[in-house]
């Protein structure tokens, strides 16, 4: 998962899962600063965060001198007396806000990796701040026309390609975000922003206490199903939580997904079911369903005032997909294909529990259990087994190898010490071209769930390339939610995990081969921006990696030929469960956002809405309403949830073309279109216009649907 903002100086995401440009020189006033937060970075590979000396007292003081700052140099940018250019104005803001980017680095750790209670006090005081500041900007009049002119200009007289990519984003991002309003209207605005800000957050810290707060604790006659590696892991957290002699089940997925799908205990699988689909839905001071009910009225008013009809309509205009219709039209295209696979799930497992003399109607907290049973029975193919053979370690080779083959990139272990990091279990590599032994970047690694660590699995930069001022480094990283393993332990994870470790790689390949001029052009389409690390997960079930890297952990024996056969042959297994739970996701947030919000009832309107669209009964949304912080913690994913669909679309046409030549998924001539085309160019190409120059023509359907072992309509 991913977010990328256009423009740093007004509209950095206060989620901040990726940070925002980056540029390791410094003014005269920013050097003059003591706070060690807004301070050029120093020390090795062009300087790196000291994240060894982030305080969470040092934050809010950092933050508020480096907004000042780069006030300043807007305000220097809007009043210039010469006539506007693209040098003198897009460039100028393309150079301004380095000291608050620095800021915003360790502000995007403090928030996603290590909160705690004193940040999030801190976090509250901050987003209305943080809200005004960026108001202050996008309603900066002067500078608004000064953009207007250098936009109409080229209009008439084009720039070379990067710089009027720049022009038009900052022209259409100003456009959006009010620029074109009455001072009545701009005001009103920039309050429903600031009173936006507020609950977004509030909406984040309810979701995160309730993940820290529903632990189910087990004691050792519960533990029935459950793997060893993975009961010592719950042994360990329980001990560090004060329970010795306890087995702690975590409100996080990391920690549900394995329980419900191997305990025998399923009262208990009830309990830790209930508690992680009631995450932000429980009545009481943490609940958000209010917080999500007034941030769809305030959304809705917000883009009325420039005319839209709803958020949707507003949203989409520079997406991919362009309007809902379209979105929603390739939703329920495979939406009645999806449910009814699960239908057909649903009676297998069912039979499955009837010859186990289970006398159980299957419900939400038996999906897993019993699907697994089903897979075992179908393909003779054990989960637990396949794990076996998915060390993390390996894993992380693996996806080195990767690299290596489609970018030529060498990973290398940095001395530990010699780059801080903002917690022991970050580990840090160097990444460097293989070739050359150019420098390309930091890799950091943060694998291991904790308290005050957000679930759920990202990636994110602290440097993003550009060379508009000169070549930049890239510093990115990848963050995932696995259960810390007891001392001595291998960290042993899903396939499916191991598929989103490839996923996050895969945003992190994205940043490193940029190849990009200005800044701005490091942002994303939010439908298109997951396509790539989407696609890099394609690698994973290739012949070369599973040869080389799934060895059991014990050992060190390859995986067996008949279990990689069981695995490729079981591929569109489950793809009821994984794709409804997903869609529900999308659609509801579509619907939301294209609904009345003035009297809406958001546990109804979830409810109602399921039942309209024929939701299974026997499985959840993946992210129910209350707990959806893609869309409401923040606005990246705000009716643009659909976007993981519409990538899969790009993913799976683009997959073909590997599987057609000669060389496979490590054909030269693809990979090297495959940089080229979808991964080097970010923002300064036309997505659509990058995918036909990789393809030759648009992606197709029909690839989506035989991946999935849907039926392809005629």
């Amino acid at each position: 998962m991913i977010s990328k903002s256009i423009k740093a100086t007004f509209i950095c995401s206060l989620i901040l899962l990726t940070s925002c440009k980056e540029e390791a020189k410094q003014t005269p006033q920013t050097a003059m600063s003591d706070n060690v937060l807004i301070q050029e970075w120093t020390g090795p590979y062009k300087g790196v965060p000291a994240f060894d000396k982030m305080s969470v007292d040092d934050i809010k003081s950092a933050l508020e001198e480096a907004m000042k700052l780069n006030l300043e140099e807007i305000e220097a940018i809007a009043n210039n007396t010469e006539a506007a250019t693209f040098e003198n104005t897009i460039v100028a803001m393309e150079s301004a806000g380095k000291p608050l980017n620095r800021v915003y680095a360790y502000y995007g750790i403090m928030g996603s990796n290590v909160s705690t209670p004193e940040f999030r006090t801190i976090q509250s005081e901050l987003a209305p701040k943080l809200s005004d500041f960026r108001s202050q900007i996008s309603q900066n009049e002067k500078l608004f026309q000064r953009i207007k002119t250098v936009y109409d200009a080229s209009q008439k007289t084009p720039l070379e390609s990067q710089a009027q990519r720049v022009v038009d984003l900052t022209y259409k991002q100003f456009e959006m975000n009010g620029a074109n309003l009455d001072a009545e209207k701009k005001k009103r605005y920039a309050e429903i922003n600031k009173e936006l800000s507020t609950l977004y957050t509030d909406f984040a810290n309810n979701v995160l206490h309730d993940e820290e707060n529903y632990i189910t604790y087990l004691n050792k006659d519960q533990l029935g199903g459950l793997a060893d590696g993975f009961i010592k892991s719950a042994a360990k957290i329980a001990t560090d939580k004060g329970e010795d002699g306890k087995y702690a089940i975590t409100n996080t997925r990391s920690s549900i997904d394995p329980f419900l799908t191997y305990s025998t205990e399923r009262e208990l699988r009830k309990q830790v079911w209930t508690n992680y689909y009631s995450r932000g839905d429980n009545g009481d001071d943490y609940d958000n369903n209010e917080i999500i009910a007034k941030i769809l009225r305030l959304r809705k008013e917000r883009v009325g005032l420039m005319g839209y009809n709803n958020f949707a309509e507003w949203r989409l205009q520079d997406r991919m997909a362009k309007t809902p219709e379209n979105a929603m039209d390739l939703m329920m295209a495979v939406w009645p294909a999806a449910t009814a696979r699960v239908k057909e799930e649903v009676a297998d497992m069912q039979t499955v529990a009837n010859e186990l003399g289970d006398k159980i109607t299957i419900e939400p907290w038996d999906y897993r259990y019993y699907a697994e049973k089903v897979r075992k029975k179908k393909y003779d193919l054990d989960s637990d087994e396949v794990k076996q053979y998915l060390q993390l370690d390996k894993l992380t080779e693996a996806m080195f190898f990767t690299a290596g083959e489609l970018f030529n990139y060498k990973f290398t272990p940095v001395a530990e010490g010699s780059v801080p990091v903002f917690h022991e279990d970050v580990k840090v590599w160097e990444v460097t071209d293989k070739d050359s032994g150019k420098n390309i970047g930091l890799w950091y690694l943060d694998p291991y769930a904790r308290q005050g660590k957000r679930s759920g699995a990202w990636a994110t930069t602290y440097r993003s390339s550009d060379s508009f001022e000169g070549k930049t480094n890239v510093l990115a990283s990848n963050n995932s939610n696995f259960v810390k393993p007891a001392p001595g332990e291998a960290v042993l994870v899903s396939w499916d995990d191991a598929t989103t470790f490839f996923h996050e790689f895969g945003h992190a390949l994205h940043f490193f081969s940029a190849d990009v001029k200005y800044p701005t052009l490091n942002g994303g389409v939010r439908d298109y921006t997951e396509f790539q690390s989407q696609l890099l997960e394609r690698w994973l079930s290739t012949d070369k990696v599973i040869n080389q890297f799934l060895v059991h952990y014990k050992t060190g024996e390859p995986i067996p030929a008949t279990l990689v056969e069981k695995i490729k042959k079981a591929s569109t297994f489950n793809q009821g469960f994984g794709t409804t739970e997903y869609l529900a996701s999308a659609l509801i947030d579509m619907k939301l956002h294209l609904a009345d919000p003035t009297d809406i009832d958001i546990d109804k309107f979830e409810r109602e809405t399921l039942d309209e669209l024929g939701m299974p009964k026997e499985l959840p949304m993946r992210h129910r309403t209350p707990q959806f912080g893609h869309v409401f913690s923040g606005e990246g994913y705000a009716t643009a949830y659909y976007g993981y669909m519409w990538a899969d679309v790009l993913t799976s046409d683009a997959s073909e073309a590997f599987r057609e030549a000669k060389g496979g998924f490590y054909d030269k001539e693809v990979a090297d279109k495959l940089v080229k085309y979808l991964f080097a160019p970010r923002n300064a190409m036309d997505p659509a216009e990058a995918y036909r120059k990789f393809r030759g023509r648009d992606a197709k359907i029909e690839a989506l649907m035989k991946d999935r072992g849907f039926p392809i309509s005629k």
